[in-house]
């Protein structure tokens, strides 16, 4: 599904007023986004942006998502996070997409237990939404109004990101829901934190939503389940602006909650040479050298041909600085057809100029 499709074009003052808004200035005195989410020392959230957690399936991620929230409405400590929400941010909205109703109960109980709040009054500042039954369009739609009509929201759970997209490895997709988090957050001046699957065969979140997320998140943390114990669950910073945390550890005790395990050492790194990062054309190739790239190959119209296309544009990365092996150009080339910035049509393959990036 291409989203673009039904965007509407912005009129000309509508553009104006965004350039004003958006403008940065001298004189003006802008603020640090507070610090509302920590591990440690380390800070994992701030209001204005927003984070996730990624793990295997039954790698508990759901529980430590709980601690996160009982952390939040209690502005306490739980397991190892510290919040610190201002008293005008402190209504939590939590969206469960993946959950029947029963078991939407029971994540609301586990975290007011770990709240330390009375089980038998309903949270005034935590609201739970299951929208298992609805549609992503209407996902999007409900937690666009929710935004509006609560008051006071600092954080906002999405516990099943991916349903908010048809087709996970859609970029067109992807790029709008993150667009999205992006806009709340900067709108509402809250804090995200959203939940993505990884793939079974290794460690990165699913299809390009996950890299989306990787690339525009302030905090990727990862949920792992520890390899001698499996009672265990391992939380670490896979990604992060700020320093890194200490891994620490969680096992469900006998009343069905996390907890702490104590005396938990983190696994010592492989000796050797590191693996090496798999080259992707959206993180190692700046959005200013493709467009520069595309508007030399693309000068002279249209070209036909996928060989000629793909030899052309790895002779133009060339001249722009990057030199791309046969594999690497061909990534490349997979890479704009998919954001749509090169379409193939029946003339040949066309550079779009005005490409959601």
């Amino acid at each position: 599904m291409d989203y673009r499709e039904n965007t509407r074009k912005m009129l000309p003052e509508e553009l104006a007023s965004c350039i004003e808004e958006s403008t940065i200035h001298m004189t003006d005195e802008y603020t640090c986004s507070p610090e509302v989410l920590r591990v440690g020392e380390a800070v994992v959230g701030t209001l204005g942006n927003f984070s996730a957690s990624i793990g295997k399936a039954k790698s508990k991620k759901t529980f430590n998502v709980s601690a996160i929230v009982a952390s939040a409405l209690s502005n306490d400590e739980v397991l190892r996070y510290n919040s610190d929400f201002p008293s005008d941010k402190r209504n939590i909205l939590y969206i469960d997409t993946e959950q029947g109703r029963h078991h939407c109960q029971k994540v609301l109980k586990r975290i007011v237990r770990l709240a330390n709040l009375p089980i038998d009054i309903e949270p005034k500042n935590l609201k739970i939404l299951a929208l298992r039954k609805y549609t992503p369009e209407e996902r999007l739609a409900i937690v666009e109004y929710a935004l509006n009509i609560i008051p006071n929201i600092g954080l906002v759970i999405i516990d099943g990101i991916r349903d908010f997209v048809y087709d996970i490895n859609s970029p067109s997709e992807a790029t709008k829901i993150i667009s999205k988090l992006m806009q709340w957050t900067d709108d509402y001046q809250i804090h995200i934190h959203t939940i993505l699957h990884q793939n079974k065969n290794d460690e990165h979140a699913r299809g390009h939503i996950g890299t989306e997320l990787n690339n525009k998140a302030e905090t990727i943390m990862q949920i792992e389940v520890d390899k001698d114990d499996k009672s265990v669950s391992v939380v670490e910073a896979i990604h992060i602006r700020d320093k890194e945390f200490e891994p620490f550890a969680f096992r469900i005790n006998d009343e069905a909650l996390p907890e702490l395990v104590e005396c938990y050492s983190p696994k010592e790194k492989k000796v050797g040479r590191p693996k090496k990062e798999e080259f992707d054309p959206y993180r190692n190739i700046p959005e200013m050298v493709h467009r520069q790239v595309l508007e030399t190959t693309f000068a002279n119209g249209d070209i036909e041909g996928y060989d000629n296309v793909r030899q052309t544009l790895q002779t133009a990365y060339a001249n722009a600085g990057y030199k791309l092996s046969y594999n690497k150009s061909v990534a490349v080339l997979k890479f704009l057809t998919n954001k749509r910035m090169v379409v193939k049509e029946k003339k040949g393959y066309h550079f779009m100029s005005d490409y959601h990036y």
